[in-house]
């Protein structure tokens, strides 16, 4: 099989992305992308678009999502890859975040106006119409409104955790959040694990716990991490029998302009045995 360029981790404005789910496989397959994963946060909206846009341009459309879900440190981020359908379940799941979502945006907006910002919920949503509105979009509403001068500046002052604009997030059940996805027909994958923050022999533990709960593969290659990670991330979902996958987590130039489309860690090209040896064996077809 000739090489092709893979992508199985992006986001678009559906969720936190710059570009609209058609502009961004428009621009996967400029950049030679045969195979994409649309995976925006807590949202299954952007979908239709982006395969009615890959079946133009002939693209492999992985149908995905990545949902936030909730644990005791770090941050538990679960992919779902190659939807067949949208369960009734998946849905109820993402009705369910989206609604703590809005409920946590609201928080947001209260701290800001007690601060003396005079912030609306119904400017930002707005500003952004077609998004799932979290913490990149109160960033630009905050240079919008002339409080930050930059997305760093943002994070440092107000948004991070501790900072005043901070709220907790309330994020799905794990076993719920397997099943949602494999009533679907998809695949459970766990994203970039060492959001997690935990220490290798803690997420040893951790693997072998989720492995045995039904989520199958592993995102061992992402940007937020160093090769040599990548590569013992792969060699310990190899010892729990996981499969392995490989993304960008592309936002968008102005959003995160250190990550690019079909690339993952120390900026390598994505190869496509993540699709065809890893992940296509495990997808209902």
């Amino acid at each position: 099989m000739l090489f092709t360029m893979i992508d199985l981790h992006i986001h678009t404005n559906a969720s936190d992305g710059q570009y609209r789910p058609a502009e961004l496989v428009e621009k996967a397959g400029e950049s030679g992308i045969s195979v994409l994963a649309v995976t925006d946060h807590d949202t299954i909206a952007g979908l239709s678009e982006a395969a009615a846009e890959a079946e133009k341009r002939h693209i492999i459309l992985v149908r995905g999502i990545e949902i936030f879900v909730g644990w005791p440190t770090g941050e538990f981020h679960l992919l779902g890859l190659g939807f067949t359908h949208i369960s009734p379940s998946l849905s109820e799941l993402v009705d369910f975040l989206q609604k703590k979502r809005t409920e946590r945006n609201l928080r947001i907006i209260e701290e800001m106006r007690e601060a003396g910002i005079d912030a609306s919920y119904d400017e930002i949503c707005s500003l952004f119409p077609l998004s799932s509105i979290g913490r990149p979009h109160f960033t630009e509403y905050l240079k919008y409104k002339n409080t930050v001068k930059n997305n760093r500046e943002a994070f440092e002052k107000y948004l991070g955790k501790g900072r005043p604009f901070y709220a907790e997030r309330t994020g799905a059940n794990l076993d719920e959040a397997i099943q949602a996805i494999v009533d679907s027909g998809g695949v459970p994958v766990i994203a970039h694990p060492l959001s997690l923050y935990v220490s290798w022999g803690h997420l040893d533990t951790i693997l072998e716990d989720i492995h045995s709960r039904g989520v199958e593969g592993l995102e061992a290659y992402h940007p937020g991490a160093s090769g040599h990670d990548c590569k013992r991330l792969e060699s310990l979902a190899r010892e729990h029998g996981m499969f392995v996958t490989a993304g960008s987590d592309f936002h968008g130039e102005k959003i995160r302009a250190d990550r690019k489309l079909g690339h993952t860690a120390d900026g390598k090209k994505i190869d496509d045995r993540f699709y065809y040896e890893e992940l296509l064996p495990h997808l209902k077809t």
